[in-house]
């Protein structure tokens, strides 16, 4: 299995803009953007949609850096239709989201900004409309949001959208590398976050009529204490039927906001064991991902630190307990990588979730320092070896992995439809990464596209099981769930993926719905595409046809 970086000849040209490239004057500088795997037109090809920035400077007018739509040509390759679909919008763009929030049956994209967000309503023709101001979501002051997630917190089969915040920041009166100085290992770099405000995180109620309405303070999300939210996990962490949200905050406790059925939240995270370091300590978190990586039927939670810690591993022990399992899976070896992007994803198809770390500095002034790994860093892999451990095989991983990169957002999916799962990275002042997996395993796999009927349309908040036998001819179980948001401010393929190993088949394929109601279905063949529709009871196969690349 080797990842090979494919995004020039794939045509994922344009470049990233964010900040100054080798010196920054504020925070805002440093944090880069979210990125999308999003099948936008619905063909059952994955498109990609790349968050841009811009600088302190400015740009003169019609120079602007803009985000960028491109679309999956099924070859390998992709076009850039961002005009034609109506998104290039410029400014300090943060992270993306995606979910069909009027359950019109074409998703829709949330991208949000230092600044004001955004709300694309897909038009269901290749082109979008600004929806912001139609569906209430203005915001009345000045707000550095982060990550995002769409998700139906009160099951109403309308997709709500939570809204992660950093620091309440003002260039006008913000500190600078000089005022303090703020230093990294002598280095002067830009100041914060701590010493400066921390926002509060925001809940917005879909109110079924294209509008959302602010919850924040009656839904009890802004009660925690948390600030400097970054990367936003969604996920049933207890087994209940309702989504609870996990934020990873920089230099401060992590939140875990418990579902209380009542469409009210409240933040367990520190009687939960999961908000701090093994020794008690706040940490730097950036991204985070979800799986159940020893098969004991509980959501466990991957978060990725700053550059001299470990990533965090909480092993999900049920009844909202959590264990630092960081040291004892052999994830507290690499301390020199500063994690952004983060991947729960089961690279060789074994049937078991492997992790992907993507990694860069958030100073460029480290370029003057022998003792970091550089501000471009290479990526870090392990393999699950199916025993609640895991092994760094990231020098097996192939040029993909190994060549350094100023990595932030990641994304996972099969861009390809080969049955193995890419990987997509945003990168500060650069391309993005296109690492196409060329996998040689002969594992089997199936993907499952969940759409919703009383549920919302893209099915967020679906938990789905899948049951194999294993080499030893006992029962494997693996977990998932269709989710927004994740990683860092990025979007991952709707479609649920399940490794199968060597099984010829799967033996139960269950499917809870966000409703509470739970399909079955029995001896699936391998290698194929599941659609299922809630309610039907019945499932639609397709064998897909991987891309003809040019060439």
């Amino acid at each position: 299995m080797q990842f090979i970086d494919v995004a020039r000849e794939s045509g994922l040209n344009a470049k990233t803009i964010f900040g100054g490239e080798h010196k920054n004057k504020y925070l805002l500088e440093t944090t880069g953007c979210g990125i999308a795997f999003y099948d936008y037109d619905n063909d059952g090809w994955l498109d990609i949609f790349v968050v841009n920035g811009t600088r302190l400077e400015g740009f003169p007018k019609g120079q602007e850096p803009i985000c960028h739509l491109y679309k999956n040509n099924r070859d390998g390759t992709f076009t850039d239709v961002t005009l034609k679909a109506g998104v290039g919008r410029s400014g300090w763009g943060q992270g993306c989201c995606i979910g069909d929030y009027d359950n019109d049956g074409w998703d829709d994209l949330f991208v949000t900004y230092y600044g004001q967000n955004i709300l694309w309503h897909n038009n269901g023709d290749g082109t979008f409309t600004d929806a912001t101001i139609k569906a209430g979501l203005m915001q009345d002051r000045l707000r550095w949001n982060s990550g995002c997630a769409f998700v139906d917190y009160d099951r109403d089969g309308r997709l709500d959208l939570f809204v992660a915040n950093y620091i309440d920041l003002d260039l006008k009166t913000a500190p600078v590398p000089e005022s303090g100085p703020c230093l990294y290992k002598a280095v002067m770099v830009a100041c914060g976050p701590p010493g400066l405000p921390g926002s509060k995180n925001i809940l917005y109620h879909n109110n079924g009529n294209g509008t959302f309405t602010d919850v924040s303070g009656a839904a009890g999300i802004t009660k925690t204490d948390g600030t400097y939210g970054l990367g936003v996990l969604t996920a049933d962490f207890d087994n209940d039927g309702w989504t609870d949200i996990y934020v990873a905050d920089d230099s401060m406790p992590s939140i875990l906001y418990h579902n209380r059925k009542n469409g009210t939240f409240v933040d367990i995270s520190v009687d939960a064991g999961c908000a701090l370091s093994a020794d008690g300590k706040p940490q730097a978190g950036m991204g985070v991902s979800a799986a159940d990586y020893d098969g004991d039927g509980n959501i466990d939670i991957l978060k990725t630190n700053f550059a001299g810690d470990t990533p965090s591993l909480y092993r999900n022990l049920g009844n909202n307990t959590f264990e630092d399992a960081t040291f004892e899976a052999g994830l507290g070896a690499n301390t020199r990588f500063l994690g952004w992007g983060a991947g729960f994803i089961d690279f060789d198809n074994d049937s078991w979730p492997d992790i992907l770390l993507c990694n860069g500095h958030v100073y460029p002034e480290v370029e003057k320092l022998e003792t970091e790994a550089g501000y471009a860093q290479r990526k870090v892999l392990y393999k699950n070896l199916r025993n609640g451990h895991f092994e760094d095989v990231s020098m097996l991983g192939g040029p993909g992995i190994t060549d350094t990169a100023p990595d932030r957002g990641a994304a996972f999916g099969d861009f390809d439809n080969d049955g193995d799962i890419d990987v997509v990275a945003n990168c500060t002042n650069a391309i993005p990464q296109l690492l196409r997996c060329d996998s040689r395993t002969g594992n089997n796999w199936i993907k499952v596209k969940c759409v919703g009927t009383k549920s919302n349309r893209s099915a967020i908040g679906t938990r789905l099981r899948c049951l194999i036998k294993g080499p030893d001819g006992k029962s494997h179980q693996q977990i998932d769930e269709v989710r927004s948001g994740g990683s860092y401010y990025s979007q991952n393929d709707l479609r649920v993926h399940f490794g199968l190993g060597k099984s010829d088949k799967v033996d139960l394929l269950e499917v809870r719905w966000p409703t509470g109601v739970t399909e079955s279905f029995k001896d699936l063949p391998v290698n194929k595409l599941f659609r299922i529709e809630e309610g039907k009871g019945t499932v639609t196969a397709t064998e897909l046809q991987p891309a003809k690349r040019k060439g």
